[in-house]
């Protein structure tokens, strides 16, 4: 009878793919097949095809006994996930002459519910991105992933609530026929240019906002203030060091000290994020399915249990998804009891940490996922964690902490830039009332300079980098030049400490960013001094 395409996507790990569909209609007893290498919940959509066309007031394949033939090109890429499902319909329809329109630079998502309506589907924003990017001028999505759609400009963005209201708007008819003055003020209510609550069909020509009149909602992952914990100064400069430069962390101390606190009140201290990095961060968050509302303004703090499993924070599976390690990208990954995360687990982290990428290998290929974080690592003395601590018992046997404490290996101890001791706070500091420690605020305006700093050095030498964290040992050399007494300070120091060529390295990085805080223009003595102190002690 006839024959029809339109367009739509998938993602492809976090790569974006436009999917042609085409459909075929002929004449003969009813059959119904999807070819071009379809997933489960591609075949499903068969079903849901059905009655959504039947259920939106028009005849299913099967009604008028029809072959129909889907085909979802290019045919070697494996076709997975229900966003398929709208586009299905329409070249369904485009066929079958129930409608007629242009499909051209038109770009359909969504899930068809049994009664015609749409479902969100996950993904959205790396698929808008990449329809601009191939030229689209025009996408269809559910209402539901409007708003997460419209982040991106030069793109025209039409919610759509069900699949009555995508054929009215294109001229077509369902059930009983529509008078032509009814049609007309559907037509011209897709002229709008803004969105509404209405069921509607309205037309978004999205303009981006600037990153303070961002569309999301403030979310935090606490409400925590550096000047609710009492005492632990030292620890509060590890943490400003820290962000500031961008450097890996690791607390230890016993129970109840204030680590876990002070790890949720880092994510404050942050800079935020620019908008380059908040499309990338919610593009990860989107595909995953971890997206809750629009656009991430803030960097992400992900704070996985320490019995989550390898595949859950590296990421992987048999079609690879992004885990923890991805989530937490341009943000902050809080692994609190570290030493009690599994030893796979934990040694999982020594590529991304020194790469900022996890790779994931599978036998269809392998795959390299983001994972540029600040790592805050929280552990005790030992598993009953009074191991040390003055009028308390350590009920661990010798070998049980020596267990706990070679969990930790020694690539990993050299890959984290500071150790801080966080010890037992006085009950006469707890019962004070008055806040006498610095506030979030001050601490981030700190942290705000030092960031300026640096961007304004790499920009100045041509470095793609913002962070001294991210410095290399060819950068560092051109980039740091030490004086001859700080040189033999720092060189004295790393062979009594016996330290690596990588620890040697993050001592300068850590001392070029105390000297940034200080806004000093030479990494000096005192620098250096006060990086070294970060270094964790020799176990025992």
């Amino acid at each position: 009878m006839s024959f029809a395409k339109v367009y739509s996507a998938q993602t492809n790990y976090l790569k974006a793919q436009i999917i042609t569909i085409e459909v075929d209609i002929s004449k003969g007893l009813y059959a119904f097949s999807i070819v071009g290498m379809p997933d489960k919940a591609v075949e499903e959509s068969k079903d849901r095809f059905s009655a959504a066309i039947k259920n939106s007031g028009f005849k299913s394949p099967k009604q008028k006994n029809q072959k129909v033939i889907v085909s979802l090109a290019p045919a070697q890429l494996k076709k997975e996930g229900p966003s398929f499902d709208l586009a299905i319909a329409l070249a369904y329809l485009l066929a079958s002459k129930e409608i007629q329109f242009d499909y051209t630079k038109k770009l359909f998502l969504g899930e068809l519910s049994l009664d015609g309506s749409l479902r969100a589907v996950t993904g959205i924003l790396l698929l808008v991105i990449e329809a601009k990017k191939r030229g689209y001028t025009e996408i269809y999505v559910p209402k539901d992933n409007a708003l997460e759609a419209a982040l991106i400009e030069g793109i025209t963005v039409f919610p759509v609530t069900d699949l009555k209201e995508i054929v009215e708007h294109f001229g077509g008819k369902v059930g009983e026929p529509k008078s032509e003055d009814i049609l007309s003020e559907i037509k011209k209510s897709t002229k709008k240019q803004t969105v509404t609550p209405t069921g509607d069909i309205v037309q978004i020509k999205k303009i981006v906002p600037q990153p303070k009149t961002v569309l999301r909602k403030k979310v935090t992952a606490s409400t925590i203030d550096f000047s609710d914990v009492r005492g632990q100064e030292s620890a509060k400069r590890g943490l400003e060091i820290a962000a500031a430069g961008g450097h890996n962390i690791a607390m230890y101390g016993p129970p109840g000290t204030g680590k876990t606190m002070l790890a949720k009140a880092f994510c404050h201290i942050l800079p935020p994020l620019s908008f380059e990095d908040m499309l990338e961060v919610t593009g990860i968050h989107s595909v995953a399915g971890a997206l809750r509302g629009g656009l991430m303004t803030e960097a992400p703090f992900r704070a996985p249990h320490h019995t989550s499993s390898y595949v859950a924070l590296v990421g992987g599976g048999s079609t690879p998804k992004p885990g923890e390690i991805t989530l937490a990208h341009k943000g902050v990954l809080f692994l609190d009891e570290f030493p009690e995360f599994d030893r796979k687990v934990i040694d999982s982290l020594r590529q991304p940490l020194e790469d900022r990428v996890v790779s994931i290998s599978r036998a269809k290929g392998s795959v390299l996922f983001p994972a540029h974080f600040i790592l805050i690592a929280t552990m005790n003395p030992c598993p009953c964690g009074n191991y040390g601590i003055k009028g308390k018992e350590c009920v661990c046997s010798a070998l049980s902490s020596q267990r706990y404490q070679l969990k930790i290996s020694g690539p990993i101890i050299d890959r984290i830039d500071i150790w801080l001791e966080v010890g037992s706070v006085s009950h006469a500091d707890l019962a004070r009332k008055d806040k006498t420690g610095e506030t979030t605020e001050s601490i981030k305006n700190r942290v705000l300079e030092a960031r300026t700093i640096q961007e304004s050095r790499f920009k100045k030498a041509s470095k793609p980098i913002k962070t001294n964290a991210e410095m290399s040992a060819k950068q560092i050399e051109e980039l740091i030049d030490l004086d001859p007494e700080t040189t033999k300070i720092l060189n004295t120091s790393a062979e009594k400490l016996d330290l690596s060529a990588r620890a040697y390295h993050k001592i300068i990085k850590l001392a070029r960013t105390i000297a940034d805080l200080d806004k000093s223009e030479r990494v000096l003595t005192p620098h250096i001094l006060e990086a070294l102190q970060y270094r964790p002690r020799k176990r025992s």
